[in-house]
């Protein structure tokens, strides 16, 4: 069985920490290229332009494979790679996390920057996390069901049933000759569709699976 693909955030969140009078502010946004993750960077940047560090981890693609981080300043390895830790250890990309730090006075040692931007960045996922916002990727395939348009009415009925209960989305339909209804539905549940349409129409309906697309769904639904 293939692994699970990366997860997302569905909108940006913030978390602020502050250790011995420093303020970390850590923004995290989805982004879908290098480009957006850059005009992130720098709103961040003119919003804090009185910060002493802005701080960057990202990481873009469907299976994450393009990463990358900045210390800004900070000593080498102590901020971007431990924020970029995070964000790989917590499956998540097409994503740009930015800690902002307003120096309070007092130094921190490397290793209480490593955990300081560490848990700046772990603690806006938990609120990502926590109030709904992670979106989990799933692979799925397209598929459509040709049926007459006397049976349309009782056939997209059955299919809503179906795909509530078998982790597919209905897609909106389209009406010409004969009414198409498309769904959404993963791989591992192609059979048991075609075994419910067949048992629903005498073995007069089937689907016709077409592409392979990647959905973005609520982690917790």
């Amino acid at each position: 069985m293939p692994a699970p693909l990366p997860r997302t955030l569905a909108d940006p969140v913030d978390h602020e920490l502050v250790i011995k009078k420093s303020r970390f502010l850590a923004h995290l946004a989805p982004v879908a290229s290098e480009t957006e993750a850059d005009a992130v960077i720098a709103a961040v940047r003119k919003q804090h332009w009185d910060a002493r560090h802005h701080c960057v981890a990202m990481v873009l693609g469907t299976h994450a494979d393009s990463q990358r981080s900045s210390d800004d300043g900070e000593p080498s390895g102590t901020a971007g790679v431990p924020m970029l830790e995070v964000l790989r250890h917590r499956r998540l990309t097409d994503v740009v996390a930015v800690v902002t730090r307003y120096f309070g006075g007092v130094l921190l040692g490397a290793g209480g920057l490593v955990r300081a931007y560490s848990a700046a960045v772990a603690g806006a996922v938990d609120a990502a996390d926590a109030g709904g916002g992670i979106l989990e990727r799933r692979t799925v395939r397209e598929v459509s069901v040709d049926a007459p348009h006397a049976d349309a009415g009782r056939i997209d009925h059955l299919l809503r049933d179906w795909s509530a209960a078998h982790g597919a989305v209905v897609d909106d339909p389209e009406y010409a000759e004969v009414a198409r209804l498309r769904l959404l539905v993963p791989p591992t549940e192609l059979e048991t569709l075609d075994a419910e349409l067949a048992a629903a129409s005498a073995g007069r309906l089937r689907a016709t699976v077409g592409a392979e697309r990647i959905v973005d769904v609520p982690a917790h639904g």
